[in-house]
């Protein structure tokens, strides 16, 4: 957690300051680029939210530059930008000193760019999920960022949606009563890359850490587009919350399956599928909250509430949180090397090596 998170900026800036920003890894999410969605099968503008989207429409900021290894990502998002783009992040960094970087590559190079990205001068660093292949990793970044005083954002966008925030809300004021149960499931598998912001909101929601995990594993050995040297499986599995309140999840590699999260209390419960929030109370008529306005997404807010950091407010949502989310990732993999067995968290040090192989 950076030493200014939760807490005032230092030194507040003018609010009609603007801030130049740089994107590192011009893909899918960072680039909104299309021909990256192609190969991923997925569609920019299904989206919640790009990084290139969210600073397009920020007047409080310009993106001055943008790094991708790929001349064709380079070339594509040069034409969408008109920013100046580099093959090397690094020199990037060097020579734009952009004072708010996204670090939008794949997972393993997420802890190397933000611990330079902070020794650069960067004041806000808008890291992809996962946060960092090891727990390691994500200690580093977290002491990189703590020791410049810059702010770490991991984007689990679901912490930025209202709806994400009123669920949170109505939980820890009794709404449900005392809560029973929670369940997640989705389809792909991908603990990693995809679980990550399921178990993520699921923390968010309910405010509580996490004591213990036991997970399977599905090894059918779905291939990653990303390439062979990633491997991130689906898998079934148990997570007991402080207050002895389990969750369970089910996220198999080649399930159909709808994504849905369903927190079950004595008083009543809250069905999230997809966007729609339906909310059953004893003794009152269901509800459904009404969609978001079209055209503002999380990735919208979140760099708003970046942007209302850097002018002296207070940032909500630490990015310490993403480092307990890797650790129940981290666990459900050595749970299922010990036959599904509890595990315990904190996990002890020497587990915090332990590479996932997520894209």
């Amino acid at each position: 957690m950076s030493s200014r998170e939760g807490m005032k900026a230092s030194v507040p800036e003018e609010p009609t300051r603007v801030y130049r920003a740089a994107i590192l890894g011009l893909g899918f999410i960072g680039g909104a680029d299309q021909h990256s969605g192609d190969a991923l099968g997925q569609q920019v503008v299904n989206l919640d939210g790009t990084h290139w989207g969210a600073y397009s429409k920020n007047p409080h900021l310009t993106v001055v530059a943008g790094s991708s290894r790929d001349p064709g990502r380079r070339e594509r998002f040069s034409r969408r930008s008109n920013a100046r783009v580099y093959s090397d992040w690094r020199e990037l960094l060097s020579r734009e000193c952009p004072e708010i970087v996204s670090v939008a590559t794949y997972s393993p190079q997420h802890a190397e760019m933000t611990v330079e990205a902070a020794q650069a001068g960067a004041k806000v660093i808008w890291c992809e999920k996962p946060m960092a292949s090891s727990l390691d990793q994500a200690d580093r970044m977290l002491d990189a960022c703590r020791r410049s005083g810059a702010l770490l954002v991991i984007n689990h966008n679901r912490r930025f949606h209202p709806h994400f925030r009123r669920l949170r809300k109505l939980i820890l004021e009794g709404g449900l009563g005392t809560l029973r149960g929670a369940s997640l499931c989705w389809g792909t598998g991908r603990l990693g890359n995809v679980g990550t912001h399921f178990f993520n909101a699921l923390q968010m929601v309910l405010d509580r850490t996490v004591e213990a995990v036991s997970a399977t594993l599905d090894l059918s050995g779905r291939p990653d587009c990303r390439g062979l040297q990633f491997q991130d499986p689906g898998g079934w599995g148990l997570i007991r919350f402080a207050g002895n309140l389990t969750a369970t999840f089910e996220a198999a590699d080649y399930s159909c399956a709808p994504a849905t999260l369903i927190i079950h209390g004595d008083q009543g419960r809250v069905v999230v599928a997809g966007t729609r929030f339906h909310v059953e109370i004893r003794g009152e008529p269901p509800v459904t909250w009404p969609d978001l306005p079209q055209g503002e997404t999380s990735m919208d807010r979140a760099l708003t509430e970046m942007i209302h950091w850097l002018n002296g407010g207070e940032f909500p949502e630490p990015a310490i949180s993403a480092r307990h989310t890797l650790e129940i990732i981290v666990a459900c993999h050595l749970s299922h090397h010990q036959r599904g067995a509890w595990v315990d968290l904190p996990l002890p040090d020497e587990s915090w090596s332990k590479v996932i192989k997520t894209g």
